[in-house]
Parts: structure tokens; C-alpha cells; sequence
């Protein structure tokens, strides 16, 4: 039985660490695609240069044509310009939007059977794009943004409370942007709510404790902007690349995990016809299940206006 085959459009920052990443957990062969002539075939000679350290054995090529893609199980899109300081994720919706039908037209004459992680920005809008290009069912067609999101979230949580992040569970929904909702009463600390361990921490200051969590959640969901203006020159991509992994494991494993991501809604949540960040069983088939909840006021009202905004960017695309 063949190893799976796993192509990543785009191979700049986060195209790279991704094959790396997926090379270190022995995932499949690898295609990088770039656009630019050389990138892609450099940085999988490097990569294939440290097997014999990192111990795999797989085949990594970097190609600019869209055959050397065919038969790939996952297609990962990163391709697009990256957000730099002062841009919002919504600014890059022009030229991403043209570079999304050409990635989109590859994948479907070459790769007909994948599943497609979409990572593009902005990304609720590319996600939707994609699956209109492609024509490709709902569930083979998702977006990452809420493994990442969550993730941040739990980041922030772990460092305030002084404790192994490996420990926090969070969770955020809605769009990939500032108007995301971290979901605070499902953050907790191997069970015990992180509202709880905050009250405890500021000795029962539950307004001092509201506060702090009010900053997390603001520091969560500017993380990405945060990163940007630090950089100066990029935006991130150790994590995001570690949240595909989760991603892609899910699929290539059917792990059937339930993670947050984007996926294209048929009434759950109260949306019909648009894709948004939400809880995900993730297989062998893609989306395989949407775990819908019921949202408090409060939660509904912040989702709806998430929803909101992911529907004014979609409905102005092309």
C-alpha cells in the first residue's frame, strides 16, 4: 500500500515548516508548489537533506507544475500575500482572491479526490472561494483558523496562570478575525473552569479576575495581529503550521477528532449557506460532523455579529 500523498501550495514560510512538520510525523511524500521558480525545489532539497538525522524515509519534491500534484490525498492552500502592519485580514481579499482561482483550477484538474485545508487570508472568504472554483463537495473543502484560534487562546490562558498549556482546553468559533468568539465558560484546566482558577488566583477578586479575562480574549483575538507588527516583515507560521498537522493527521488517520474549524453550515448555529469557524468531527471523510450547542445570549449575540461580518466579505467576493 502506497504512502499517502500530501501537496502544499505555496512553500514560504508556512508551506516550509508545514513539510517539515509533516515529514518529522511521517505523514505521506510531500509536493511543494510555489509559483516562484527555484523556492519550492531548495527548500525540499534541504528538507530531504535531514532524513538521515530526522530518520524518515519519504519523498519530498518542489515543483512549479500543477501535474506533479496528481493523486494527492490533502491539499493544503497557503498560498497568497501575507498580511503586513496595518493590513487586515479583509485587505487581501483582491489579489488573494485571483491567486485562489488558479490554485483552485490545479487542484481540480490534477487532484480531484483530496481534501483541501484551506489557509489563505482572508480566510472565511477563501474557503468559500475555493469550494465554488473547485465545485468539490462541502466536506472535502475546510478552512484552518479555529485550531489555531483556540490555541492562541489556551496559549494566553497557560501563561497567566502559570501552568502547562498542554493542560488548557478552549475553544473559539465564528470568523478568522477580529470579531472571533473565544468561548469562556468552556475554558478550563483539565475540567476545572479557568474562570474559576483566575478568581482563586486574585484571592477572590472575581471583577479583577472578569478583567484579566477580558484581556485574554482581546489579546486572543488580535494574536495574529500582534505577531504581524512584530515581525514587521510577516505574519506567523509556526503555528498555523502546527494546527494544519492537526488537521491533516485527522484526515490522513481518521482520528475522528472534534476540533474548531471552518466549515460550511446547512442551518447549525442558526446559519444557512456560509462557512464559519465550529466545533468539527474531522476523518477519514473530511467534516464528518458539525457538534452544535446552544449558545447563551451573550455567546449568540457575539457569534451572530462574527457571522455578520463573514457574510458582508463573502457576499462582495467575485
Amino acid at each position: 500500500m502506497g504512502r499517502p500523498k500530501i501537496t502544499i501550495i505555496g512553500s514560504g514560510q508556512i508551506g516550509g515548516v508545514l513539510a517539515y512538520h509533516a515529514t518529522s510525523r511521517k505523514l505521506g511524500d510531500i509536493v511543494l508548489y510555489d509559483v516562484v521558480e527555484g523556492r519550492p525545489q531548495g527548500k525540499a532539497i534541504d528538507i530531504s537533506a535531514a532524513a538521515r538525522e530526522d530518520e524518515f524515509d519519504l519523498r519530498i519534491i518542489g515543483t512549479n507544475d500543477y501535474a506533479d500534484i496528481k493523486g494527492s490525498n490533502v491539499v493544503v492552500i497557503t498560498a497568497g500575500l501575507p498580511r503586513r502592519p496595518g493590513m487586515s485580514r479583509d485587505d487581501l481579499i483582491g489579489v488573494n482572491s485571483k491567486i485562489m482561482r488558479d490554485v483552485s483550477d490545479g487542484i481540480k484538474k490534477y487532484a480531484p479526490d483530496a481534501h483541501i485545508i484551506c489557509v489563505s487570508n482572508p480566510l472565511d472568504a477563501m474557503v468559500t472561494l475555493c469550494q465554488r472554483y473547485t465545485g468539490f463537495p462541502h466536506h472535502r473543502v475546510m478552512g484552518m483558523a479555529g485550531v489555531l484560534d483556540s490555541a492562541r487562546f489556551a496559549t494566553f490562558i497557560a501563561w497567566e496562570l502559570g501552568i502547562s498549556v498542554r493542560d488548557v482546553n478552549s475553544t473559539v468559533l465564528g470568523g478568522h478575525g477580529d470579531s472571533m468568539v473565544p468561548i469562556v465558560r468552556f475554558a478550563n484546566v483539565n475540567g476545572i473552569p479557568v474562570t474559576e482558577l483566575l478568581e482563586g488566583k486574585y484571592k477572590g477578586d472575581k471583577e479583577k479576575a472578569k478583567r484579566v479575562m477580558a484581556a485574554l480574549v482581546a489579546r486572543t483575538k488580535g494574536a495574529g495581529g500582534e505577531v504581524v507588527k512584530l515581525l514587521k516583515d510577516g505574519s506567523a507560521f509556526f503555528s498555523p503550521a502546527s494546527s494544519i498537522i492537526t488537521m491533516m493527521e485527522a484526515i490522513l488517520q481518521d482520528q475522528k477528532r472534534l476540533m474548531t474549524a471552518c466549515a460550511y453550515l446547512t442551518g447549525q448555529f442558526g446559519v444557512l449557506g456560509y462557512y464559519v469557524g465550529v466545533p468539527c468531527v474531522i476523518g477519514a471523510d473530511g467534516v464528518e460532523q458539525i457538534v452544535e450547542f446552544e449558545l447563551t445570549p451573550e455567546e449568540k449575540e457575539m457569534f451572530d455579529a462574527s457571522v455578520a461580518s463573514v457574510k458582508e466579505l463573502v457576499d462582495c467576493l467575485p
